[in-house]
């Protein structure tokens, strides 16, 4: 526990200096999973993003008439969020809060209609503390909600390299990842209806992901 605490600790900080020294580092158009989202998602509901970084998406939604709550570790990434959302006029539909996922939601039961998380689930967390917090976005999801996430799978060219931290964890470049395998999306599915899982690329590598879709059950 205590190896894991200091490997989030580490990318915490990495991450903050990141968003930090690079402003708007992934652009301002959303990302292609947020395009789908949005189209699968209640038109004009609540939706929590988790891992909003400096915003792309949740800007992305709020424009596209959605209520968001954007959440991530990162104080710098949230920073840039809310500054883009009053220059676009967009501050009345988007909220921030700097949270980390391995501690419980910071809302409600049944209080968002969709849930949104691209590439946050793949982050330095461990299987356990993965399941913990689909378990919490089944609390927080309203009945007929959706939840889409995205994750790098045990197909990426930087599975295996790098330097391991045991749990298909590798940190490569200062980024640690956890790199997903099949088995581990059906897991994370027990109790939901599995929608769809889509293989997709992304980035220059190219990133090899999933995006997956699901529903909670009655």
């Amino acid at each position: 526990m205590a190896d894991e605490d200091r490997l989030a600790g580490r990318q915490r900080a990495h991450w903050q200096e990141t968003y930090r020294a690079h402003p708007g580092m992934y652009g301002a158009g959303p990302s292609e999973a947020a395009v789908y989202a949005a189209a699968v998602f209640r038109e004009g509901g609540d939706v929590l993003e988790l891992g909003a970084g400096h915003g792309r998406d949740a800007l992305y939604f709020a424009r596209r008439g959605f209520t968001v709550h954007a959440t991530d570790f990162s104080a710098s990434g949230l920073a840039q969020l809310r500054a883009a959302a009053e220059a676009e006029g967009l501050a009345a539909r988007v909220t921030t809060a700097v949270h980390d996922v391995r501690e419980p939601l910071p809302l409600p039961d049944a209080s968002a209609d969709a849930v949104f998380a691209h590439m946050l689930l793949c982050m330095a967390l461990s299987t356990e503390e993965i399941h913990s917090l689909v378990a919490e976005v089944r609390r927080v999801l309203r009945p007929g909600g959706t939840f889409v996430y995205t994750v790098r799978h045990t197909a990426d060219a930087h599975y295996g390299a790098g330097t391991p931290h045991g749990d298909d964890i590798y940190e490569h470049g200062g980024f640690a990842v956890h790199f997903f395998p099949r088995r581990l999306v059906h897991e994370l599915a027990h109790g939901w209806h599995l929608t769809e899982i889509h293989a997709f690329e992304e980035g220059g590598l190219p990133r090899s992901l999933w995006r997956v879709t699901q529903t909670p059950q009655d």
